[in-house]
């Protein structure tokens, strides 16, 4: 299967990337963003893990009966009811896969004090339940870079014989280099029995900064899928991102012959979208997807761009979807213009949502001059915020400052539909803000995470406010936007309570004995 230079992706956002501490997704969420992957051409989506919880089973069964041309695809742990519960939510696509796993390693083979023998039984009798219900079958060895040649070898062998049709090789811990990576894969190929008739698989983790460098080595070596995510979300340092791997391929097809079927001019849209629904700020160094990727400030730079924009751009901001020039809107501009500017951003917005973006721009425009593109993406933040169910809500704020003594807030928070108002006081207006929120809602969530970033420049910018929040090991995120940088941080800090609520209720994964963990896949 080595053969073509056609690479599938694999998109594990939903999945991988809803593991990211605090980015969890609401369900229509989850199900917005799987038709955007659906849309731009991704080959398989990783909608979730539906043992989990019932959120996540219902969200993979809707996927699934959703989807259009994109395989769906579940994940499971190594035993007969994760299969059955993934089968159940997945068998309803027009192109569903069972994806099951196991660490193999000698660290990961403790946990379920499995010996080689036990394990490599329980890979042949899980692969081939999973078989005996799907025909599309991936089978993955956690911690494949850090296990033992001859058991790795060993054990795909296993897993081939039993039926799965790709053989997923996760460097779970980012531990491993491209030289590595690609030697693997082919020595996989070469040396297993059946291994020319699989796809082999690569999903690569970011803790040492080299999960797209791994992911196309891997390529380079023979596998033919890579596994991936929306902006590199995942678990610690992310995953391998699906923008880098995919524009790298398009750009230097010179020295890496592949092509995949990814419609490229939807990236940005994809990007803004998952770092809405996330949480996640995507940081503006950020390759393909950052804001600077495409700015050139140096007057060098801007020389050469004006004579010839191949000078210092490698690739067309069109190529993934960015509008070559960023007219502001400003209070006289009507409802058209707001319409053709988020078409040219990538936002397909129905009426009423037009409606209520169109109230907030102008409500933002009577407070600065010009409302830029970022100012839009960021009141679309801030609505994708406000459209979550909302048992907190700021209702007013107004907090006192002086030279001397300290700071003031008095906050009216509307709780589960009852209005209740404090005054409070605290080491600046942020500090006396929260604990405000605080007394009028206690809770034991400890403040991880402050950040301010100015959205555009000038006095009258918008400031984006994140927070994150860990509340007994369930984290969250809040994000919003506003003028006044105390209100946004009021807002964002609510945001990300009410993230907290939902995770209440979310039901834990239940761990079988001997069953090992589904994190890092």
């Amino acid at each position: 299967m080595t053969t073509t230079d056609r690479v599938v992706i694999f998109d594990t956002t939903l999945r991988d990337g809803e593991q990211s501490p605090g980015a969890t997704m609401t369900h229509e969420e989850k199900l917005e963003i799987a038709e955007m992957l659906d849309d731009m051409g991704v080959d398989i989506i990783e909608a979730g893990f539906p043992i989990a919880s019932e959120g996540d089973f219902n969200a993979v069964s809707e996927i699934a009966r959703r989807s259009k041309d994109a395989v769906i695809c579940g994940l499971s742990r190594a035993n007969f009811k994760d299969i059955d519960r993934c089968w159940e939510a997945v068998k309803n696509a027009g192109k569903p896969r069972i994806h099951t796993f196991i660490g193999t390693s000698p660290l990961h083979r403790a946990i379920p004090n499995l010996t080689q023998d036990e394990m490599a039984e329980r890979i042949h009798d899980t692969v081939t339940h999973a078989r005996n219900l799907c025909d599309n079958v991936q089978w993955s060895p956690m911690d494949a870079t850090r296990t033992e040649w001859d058991y790795l070898k060993r054990v795909v062998e296993i897993a081939i014989k039993a039926g799965a049709s790709t053989i997923n090789i996760p460097d779970t811990v980012g531990y491993t280099a491209p030289v590595e990576s690609a030697d693997l894969i082919r020595r996989l190929i070469a040396e297993c029995e059946g291994g020319e008739d699989v796809i082999f698989a690569t999903h690569c983790h970011n803790d040492l900064g080299m999960a797209t460098a791994n992911s196309l080595a891997a390529v380079e070596g023979g596998a033919r899928q890579i596994e991936c995510t929306i902006n590199g979300l995942g678990e610690r340092a992310g995953n391998t991102a699906l923008e880098e791997v995919v524009m790298a391929m398009k750009t230097r097809s010179d020295i890496m012959p592949f092509h995949t079927n990814v419609d490229t001019t939807k990236i940005m849209a994809i990007s803004r979208r998952v770092s809405t629904v996330s949480g996640f700020l995507v940081q503006p160094n950020k390759a393909i997807v950052g804001k600077n990727a495409f700015a050139h400030e140096s007057g060098i730079h801007q020389d050469g761009m004006l004579k010839n924009r191949e000078n210092f751009e490698i690739m067309r901001p069109e190529d993934i979807g960015l509008s070559g020039t960023s007219l502001p809107l400003g209070k006289h501009s009507g409802r058209a213009a707001l319409r053709a500017k988020m078409d040219e951003l990538g936002y397909d917005l129905g009426d009423n949502q037009l409606n209520d973006l169109f109230v907030r721009m102008k409500a933002l425009a009577d407070r600065k001059k010009e409302v830029f593109d970022e100012d839009l993406i960021a009141l679309m933040r801030d609505e994708a915020a406000d459209d979550q169910n909302e048992y907190l809500k700021v209702k007013r704020l107004r907090v006192v400052c002086g030279t001397d003594g300290p700071q003031e807030a008095e906050l009216t928070l509307e709780i589960d539909g009852e209005d209740k108002s404090i005054d409070a006081t605290g080491d600046g207006p942020v500090d006396a803000t929260f604990n405000a929120v605080k007394m009028l809602f206690p809770h034991n969530a400890r403040l991880e995470l402050y950040q301010v970033h100015a959205v555009t420049q000038g006095t009258d910018a918008q400031a984006t406010v994140s927070v994150r929040m860990n509340e007994e090991g369930r984290i969250a995120t809040g994000q919003s936007a506003d003028t006044d940088t105390v209100v946004a941080s009021a807002k964002a800090y609510v945001n990300a309570l009410n993230r907290l609520i939902v995770r209440r209720e979310q039901t834990d994964v239940g761990y079988d004995e001997k069953d090992v963990s589904y994190k890092d896949v």
